[in-house]
């Protein structure tokens, strides 16, 4: 027989005690990238120990990186004298989206680039169209076919004015990453405004580069800028934290999590609390007091690009609010499958209606005693599955995630991490 990684959760306890954040997977994972535009060594401190990471480090080794790390510590060593292979196969660049950010390092570098299409979790579309449209606008040509995307700019990049369509992130990282080698400054009109864009801008500047307005919607870029190593720290992971927040509220108890930039949480915090849920901001910790179930207020949410709410806590603010006393609305307005999770909270009794991009999400009334019950239960990508934990911990009774190498793309040690808590959670064989 199969043994099947999964978690055994047996939920209704509350979660008190403290915890700390990790650094960000998505600010990492950009960062690692840039790394290979200089010949130097760089030394990245407060990396998350995650199996994306690893694969992104994989990557960095097929090119001709010298990796090394010190898990302890959660630091990585990275030093790319020579650029060794120019093409990234799929079996590399399939297992996660953020692969495709070697192909703005590579143009800068080595002005050729081979690689195949990105992979990660099927949350909806994410086309690699707005990079291509940066990368063709400085002068690259552009060639896709049989699955790969080759890129080249032999005689190097050219500084542009590009728009963004839709406020991308990675493309707003890839072209950022390009354009440090462009002749001449690089415009990006409507870009990504998330705290990851502007800590990648932040590391491209230790580095050498000349990066202003990150952090707003217009990023400028002034290139050939000769890139050296550096020492830098990743910002704390936001999501991390704030599904620990949303799982405090949902189960109900008094959880700080310490580690954290408060301001880069306040999309979520502002929510709790509309949600009658009590957070204490600190310099570097937030609180989260709950009395759980009964306690919670229905609310609305509308996923937006940073500073709105982020899509990537869509799903475990769903899982929160099945504990609220009445029926809360959210709008996903970024990734069209992004509620794949919902017919497995259903499974453990949540009342979840779809309507197009828009989840109807009936709380349990502790009036009547209606509970969430534990069962068996799938996670069907990262996010989803970390509000599949977060609704087992409100349920009651035993709930077995599986799938859960989804949820350990961007959580480490979740269950070391809830069980600190107070939680009774395991990482199992088969349930």
């Amino acid at each position: 027989m199969i043994t099947m990684h999964i978690y055994k959760i047996n939920g209704g306890k509350p979660l008190n005690g403290f915890i700390e954040a990790d650094g960000a997977k998505n600010a990492a994972l950009p960062i690692i990238a840039a790394s290979i535009l200089t010949d130097e060594v760089c030394l990245l401190g407060n990396i998350p120990q995650l199996k994306d990471v690893e694969n992104m480090i994989a990557i960095a080794k097929h090119i001709g990186s010298n990796c090394s790390g010190d898990n302890a510590n959660c630091l990585i060593r990275i030093e790319t004298s020579k650029i060794v292979n120019s093409e990234i196969n799929y079996n590399l660049a399939g297992k996660l989206r953020a692969s495709f950010l070697f192909a703005g390092a590579m143009l800068a570098v080595n002005g050729y680039v081979k690689i195949a299409m990105p992979g990660g979790c099927d949350i909806g579309l994410r086309p690699i169209d707005l990079h291509l449209k940066g990368f063709s606008l400085m002068g690259a040509a552009v060639v896709k076919d049989g699955g790969f995307v080759t890129l080249e700019a032999p005689d190097g990049l050219c500084g542009a004015e590009i728009y963004l369509d839709f406020p991308s992130v990675g493309a707003t990282e890839n072209i950022m990453i390009a354009a440090t080698a462009a002749n001449g400054t690089t415009t990006i009109k409507n870009a990504a405004a998330e705290p990851e864009i502007v800590d990648l801008a932040n590391f491209l500047c230790e580095m050498g580069a000349e990066i202003t307005g990150a952090g707003s919607d217009n990023i400028e870029i002034k290139g050939r800028n000769k890139m050296h190593g550096t020492i830098y720290n990743i910002v704390p992971d936001r999501i991390e934290a704030g599904t620990y927040m949303a799982a405090a509220g949902a189960a109900g108890g008094d959880v700080t999590i310490k580690k954290v930039n408060p301001v880069h949480l306040e999309p979520v915090t502002l929510k709790l609390r509309e949600a009658g849920i009590y957070v204490e901001e600190g310099i570097d910790y937030v609180r989260v007091v709950s009395g759980g179930r009964g306690s919670i207020l229905p609310i609305d949410i509308r996923t937006l690009p940073y500073p709105g709410f982020p899509t990537d806590m869509q799903a475990q603010m769903a899982a929160f609010l099945t504990q609220a006393s009445g029926t809360s609305l959210i709008t996903e307005t970024i990734f069209e499958n992004r509620f794949q999770y919902v017919g497995e909270l259903n499974r453990l009794g949540a009342v979840i209606k779809l309507n197009e991009r828009t989840a109807v999400v009936s709380g349990t009334d502790k009036k009547e005693n209606v509970f969430l019950t534990g069962t068996a239960v799938e996670a069907t990508d990262l996010r989803g599955g970390a509000a599949l934990v977060i609704a087992a911990l409100s349920a009651k009774g035993e709930t077995c995630v599986s799938n859960v190498e989804f949820i350990e793309r961007g959580y480490r040690d979740i269950t070391g991490k809830l069980s600190s808590l107070g939680a009774d959670i395991i990482s199992y064989g088969n349930c």
